[in-house]
């Protein structure tokens, strides 16, 4: 690989060192969030694929890293690049599952509820006290992909009006429209 390496411009050299660093650190990104979403087989082979590439990286680094500092600048500028293009990547492929909880007053529950309901959504709403007034909390367990468009919505139709904590869950079982 180096052999080949050596017959192409410097600059091209540093371009493909860069490239195949962001292609490797976004798989590494993508591989850790399948490991913890115990997607394991998905992430043995994403986890094959980035080891080959940083092999090949790091044997076209290692030779030449005293005579070509500017090969190690843009080793670095793909690494980074990479962490940021593979959280990009994993928030637009959004895995997993989200829990919701929302605070809300008895109105903005009757919306949020009846929301849920036309949308065939599980929710469980427990009554509380603020600090000032009763108070409603709402559990929605979702597929992450979804909470975007659902928050949008719930907040919509209650102008607002609600307190939102949303989390991940990494287990779960049972539970209305629910399979796992």
């Amino acid at each position: 690989m180096s052999e080949f390496l050596s017959t192409l411009h410097p600059a091209l050299v540093c371009l493909i060192v860069c490239a195949a660093k962001i292609i490797e650190i976004s798989i590494q990104s993508l591989k850790t969030c399948m490991m913890v979403k115990g997607q394991r087989m998905k992430a043995a082979g994403l986890g094959f694929v980035e080891c080959v590439i940083w092999g090949l990286v790091i044997s076209t680094i290692i030779g030449t890293l005293g005579d070509n500092l500017l090969l190690l600048l843009f080793y670095c500028v793909g690494y980074a690049a990479g962490l940021f293009i593979g959280a990009t990547i994993e928030n637009k492929i959004a895995l997993g599952t989200s829990n919701l909880e929302l605070i809300a007053s008895d109105e903005s529950t009757k919306i949020i509820t009846e929301y849920l309901k036309e949308n065939n959504r599980g929710y469980t709403v427990f009554e509380g006290h603020g600090s000032k007034d009763k108070m409603n909390m709402i559990f929605i367990v979702l597929p992450r992909k979804e909470t975007s468009a659902v928050l949008r919505e719930i907040r919509k139709a209650t102008d607002g009006k609600v307190f939102v904590v949303a989390s991940e869950v990494s287990k779960y079982a049972g539970g209305y429209g629910m399979v796992k």
